[in-house]
């Protein structure tokens, strides 16, 4: 099994920049991905000018990346005393699932019936390209993929009130999984529940994709428990 989890020593390129993104959504973008591989682990503490350092983007665009991932709970901005990233609690995760499944479900069947033609082959390529990361076990690619879909779902879906919730769930979900997924994830499982969802909104099938989410929704929770045990 190739080893996708970084050391937090190991310097990472910065991920490839879409033409109209800011400044600030490249740091963001490079910021959250470290956080969800654990390059910056769970209660470490970061600050303005580490952060400009090591990803090479300017302390105002660091500063609102930073705000941006507070208000996503992947980092906590404690007055006076500096920035941490967060601590993984599952219980927390288990609550923010139930809040998934319904806006997701309401995602999907939004996504199926609004797609434009560009973007239901970008969710068939996402689908294939899914399968292709899970028969190489590769959970990094598979990680950018995940969010990938995630963010195409909420184009699609066309719906800013589901868009502003989910925002606030993809990057605690995204780490969860990849703090467990080794010893708890099955790679091909997943990439099969996440082409269906993407191919059932590509076929423009509102039902057929909501089904897909509800049973992503219920490998992901199974997934979840399996790292805890039965819920008290």
């Amino acid at each position: 099994m190739p080893d996708t989890l970084p050391s937090s020593r190991r310097s990472r390129p910065r991920l490839r920049a879409a033409a109209d993104e800011t400044m600030t959504e490249q740091a963001y973008r490079a910021i959250e991905e470290a956080i969800v591989t654990l390059d910056l682990a769970p209660g470490e503490a970061v600050s303005e000018t580490q952060l400009s350092a090591r990803f090479g983007f300017g302390r105002t665009p660091v500063r609102e990346a930073l705000q941006r991932l507070a208000r996503e709970r992947l980092v906590r901005i404690l007055p006076r005393r500096g920035i941490v990233v967060a601590s993984v609690d599952v219980r927390e995760q288990l609550r923010l699932l139930e809040v998934r499944r319904e806006i997701e479900r309401l995602t999907a069947r939004a996504a199926a019936r609004r797609a434009d033609p560009a973007q239901r082959r970008r969710f068939r390529s996402i689908a294939e390209r899914m399968e292709q990361a899970a028969a190489s076990n590769d959970g990094t690619a598979f990680l950018r993929l995940d969010r990938a879909l995630n963010l195409l779902m909420l184009e699609a879906a066309h719906n800013e009130f589901a868009g502003a919730a989910m925002a606030l769930m993809h990057g605690l979900s995204r780490r969860f999984w990849f703090i467990h997924w080794q010893r708890n994830a099955d790679l091909p499982r997943s990439a099969v529940a996440h082409a269906a969802l993407a191919l059932a909104v590509a076929e423009g099938a509102p039902e057929k994709a909501a089904a897909a989410s509800d049973a992503l929704l219920d490998y992901i929770e199974a997934f979840t428990r399996a790292t805890v045990g039965p819920e008290p």
